[in-house]
């Protein structure tokens, strides 16, 4: 009966172990299978995941910070065409991971103050969560930047605090963005892109117990947007060392400040060029990486002082520090406007020529009318005989009645001439006709003849000459007389000569 009983025993025993084996079979079985259909379900959920459209950029900047020219840069196109006002624009994104393509919205609203007013347009309650923003400032103008960066953080801030968003949404967006900051992780671009290494909000596994808590100084003012602090121009900073005299430890003044300005606020920091191409594909990576949650594997860059890249998250107050070992002549307690001054204004110099401004007419004729009355109606010497006597070296004398308004002819050197017809001959009948028509008709005429006109010629003296030709005419006259006589006379003798020769 006992060995009945302990068969039995050792039976049930038996069926119970197998039993449990087999139990435990099937739930690793169950299990595994459970974790197939897992990692199934998630990589099926990837790949359904589209790209959202909804998404949108806003860009604040003041004027001539390069506003328009970067978004240009980033949306390919190399001849921008700037508006005004709030302009709209957008970007082609495209998921090369999963074949997927979006458009990207960009609003950039007008340095203007005056154009505030539009900010609804582009930040309003339906978008507020959706929307990233791009602050500029410009390199060829570091002396402004601390007014610009805390006037549109302001302007930010004030029209967030006047949209009618609930404040449990309000809480959220700040919450999410802190966490961004407390969950990076360091990366390098040796690292896989599907790497999971880089926590984003986009990774739902990350426990609170995990995050670190935030770095002193960081998001003191939080506005529950992603902001982008965009240097632009940064190709200037020869300029600024040629002309402005800045060095090495000025830049670094300027790279510290601006890194505490972005730390304070929970902003990333680029450094671009668009003429240069300098760090433009980084930050059209960098917003798709934010916004979209696409890889970004490319650390901070501080090396290159014209090329900084500081992502949201990595930067703290000790690695600022490392930038005050270069800072010798300055210190990083010093107000930013004390060491970045603003140079002198410089007077804008024009290649053109300077304008004459012609007198008034009225004002002309009165001056002329006082200066007559001062030194009477007398007629001034004219330019040309003061030169002509200048020129021959004689100075004005008295006037013998015979040369009285006019000098003698000048008398011509008969050998400088040659006596031919052509020469001297030619003097001789030019004054000979002279003499025919100041006697108004021919020489040797009647007195009184009739003129052809049918009229009374001028009355004639008893020699033949007009009675009212002046004394000054007839000294005139007789000098004319004179040089023909002499000029008919060398002729002949020439003539003589040349023949004798023969």
């Amino acid at each position: 009966m006992d060995s009945v009983t302990q068969t039995m025993t050792t039976t049930t025993g038996s069926n119970a172990l197998t039993s449990s084996f087999t139990t435990k079979k099937k739930d690793a079985a169950a299990d595994k299978e459970n974790l197939w259909s897992a990692i199934l379900n998630e990589v099926q959920t990837q790949g359904s995941t589209k790209l959202p459209s909804n998404k949108s950029v806003l860009v604040l900047g003041d004027n001539a910070t390069g506003k328009t020219t970067l978004i240009a840069k980033l949306q390919g196109v190399e001849d921008p065409k700037k508006g005004s006002g709030l302009e709209y624009a957008y970007i082609d994104v495209k998921d090369e991971y999963r074949d997927d393509m979006t458009r990207l919205s960009v609003w950039v609203l007008d340095g203007d103050p005056g154009h505030t007013n539009l900010l609804h347009y582009a930040l309003n309650e339906t978008n507020y969560a959706h929307t990233l923003v791009i602050l500029t400032v410009s390199m060829t103008q570091p002396w402004g930047w601390l007014e610009q960066l805390n006037q549109w953080i302001k302007v930010l801030a004030q029209h967030i605090e006047s949209l009618q968003l609930d404040p449990k949404e309000k809480e959220a967006a700040r919450q999410r963005l802190a966490t961004t900051w407390q969950s990076y992780c360091e990366v390098g671009d040796d690292l896989d892109p599907g790497s999971p290494v880089k926590r984003t909000m986009h990774n739902n596994s990350i426990d609170e117990d995990d995050l670190l808590p935030l770095t002193e100084d960081a998001l003191i003012t939080n506005l529950g947007l992603d902001i982008v602090v965009v240097v632009t121009k940064t190709d200037y900073m020869t300029t600024l060392e040629k002309e402005y005299e800045y060095r090495d430890e000025h830049f670094d003044f300027i790279q510290q400040w601006i890194r505490n300005f972005c730390l304070r606020h929970g902003t990333s920091l680029f450094y671009t060029s668009v003429k240069e191409d300098k760090n433009c594909d980084l930050l059209y990576k960098y917003l798709t990486h934010r916004i979209y949650g696409l890889p970004f594997r490319t650390p901070a860059l501080v090396v290159e002082k014209d090329a900084v890249l500081i992502p949201a998250g990595w930067d703290s107050l000790k690695k600022i520090s490392i930038l005050y070992e270069n800072m010798h002549a300055v210190k990083a307690e010093n107000h930013y406007t004390d060491i970045i001054k603003a140079p002198p204004t410089r007077k804008a110099v024009s290649n053109r020529e300077t304008e004459v401004q012609t007198e008034d007419e009225q004002a002309f004729l009165a001056r002329q009318q006082e200066i007559l009355k001062q030194g009477g109606q007398v007629r001034g010497e004219s330019p040309l005989r003061s030169q002509g006597a200048s020129a021959g070296g004689n100075k004005a004398g008295p006037r013998t009645p015979g040369s009285a308004g006019q000098s003698s002819p000048k008398k011509i050197d008969p050998k400088l001439t040659p006596a031919t017809p052509g020469g001297e001959g030619v003097l001789a009948n030019f004054f000979n006709s002279l003499l025919h028509k100041k006697s108004g008709g021919p020489a040797g005429g009647p007195a009184g003849a009739a003129s052809p006109g049918g009229g009374m010629g001028t009355p004639r003296t008893s020699n033949g000459t007009d009675a009212l030709m002046t004394a000054e005419k007839l000294a005139v006259r007789s000098d004319a007389a004179a040089e023909l006589d002499r000029l008919a006379r060398s002729v002949k003798k020439d003539i003589d000569l040349s023949q004798s020769e023969c």
